[in-house]
């Protein structure tokens, strides 16, 4: 399936290539206009899956052609629907809420276009309360140490 780029108002969410992937993780972004912070810490780790076999979808957020974060999913949705997400932004990016703007259009996409019925979200820290927020204001349920939303 491919994945296309998602406009919100005030972002772009970049598809991630092969090419971008190993950019990243080769510490090579000559060619990316990238926000002060970008790549965050766990950019690599993310870029990394990109590189693996059948990897699931995964984004670039940018503003103004800037990249400031990324956000995705491990996988494509399991047999059952269920798929894990993961999102983060440079920390000077943080407060305006990007995350929250990107991180809906990302788990709208999955639920319209890739056909997942659960998305999960694992390993967000208690003492993040941020991300927990973002995820709070998308509908996300926490479940133990996770959060989970189902469409509806």
């Amino acid at each position: 399936m491919d994945v296309a780029a998602i406009a919100t108002p005030r972002l772009v969410l970049q598809p991630v290539t092969i090419d971008l992937a190993r950019a990243v993780v080769g510490g090579l972004l000559l060619d990316v206009p990238c926000g002060v912070g970008w790549p965050h810490a766990a950019t690599a780790d993310a870029m990394s899956l990109a590189l693996g076999p059948d990897p699931g979808p995964g984004w670039v957020i940018t503003v103004d052609g800037v990249a400031i974060g990324d956000c995705g999913a491990f996988s494509w949705p399991e047999k059952d629907g269920a798929v894990e997400i993961g999102y983060g932004l440079a920390g000077l990016y943080r407060g305006r809420g990007y995350a929250t703007e990107a991180t809906g259009a990302m788990c709208q996409w999955l639920f319209t276009e890739a056909g997942a019925t659960e998305l999960i979200a694992t390993g967000v820290d208690a003492d993040n309360v941020a991300s927990r927020r973002v995820l709070e204001k998308l509908g996300f349920e926490r479940a133990g140490d996770s959060f989970r939303l189902s469409r509806l």
